[in-house]
């Protein structure tokens, strides 16, 4: 007779075995598609929903930032000539790196891991 532990790690060890083969995992793993590669300028970048910044400083390198200024936590607005920049107190962060290029803030912005496959640019 099956003690209820032994059930459970029994349990516990088969599920692992099926969440480890099942197919497609991996693409399971990604976070929600954010943008398209297509739909992120060279040399520029695109603001999404608000909470993220993509950008392509060069041609097929995708960099991914918080949208959140570091100086006082306004929402960024533009990404343009090689900056992306803030309107609340005129901060402006690398495109390519997210460090600050011009204050008041003083801390860079903070790097998000993404994902890119298939032309789809996904939080890693």
């Amino acid at each position: 007779m099956l003690t209820r532990r032994a059930l459970i790690v029994r349990g516990g060890a088969a599920g692992a075995g099926v969440v480890f083969l099942w197919p497609g995992r991996a693409e399971a793993a990604a976070g929600p598609v954010l943008a398209t590669t297509k739909s992120i300028p060279l040399g520029g970048g695109r603001i999404i929903k608000g909470k993220y910044v993509i950008t392509q400083p060069k041609k097929g390198v995708y960099r991914c930032f918080s949208a959140k200024c570091t100086h006082q936590g306004c929402a960024v607005a533009s990404v343009s000539r090689g900056t992306i920049n803030c309107p609340c107190h005129g901060s402006k962060f690398s495109a390519s790196t997210g460090a600050v290029v011009q204050g008041p803030a003083k801390r860079p912005l903070a790097r998000k891991k993404i994902k890119v496959a298939k032309g789809k640019i996904s939080l890693a």
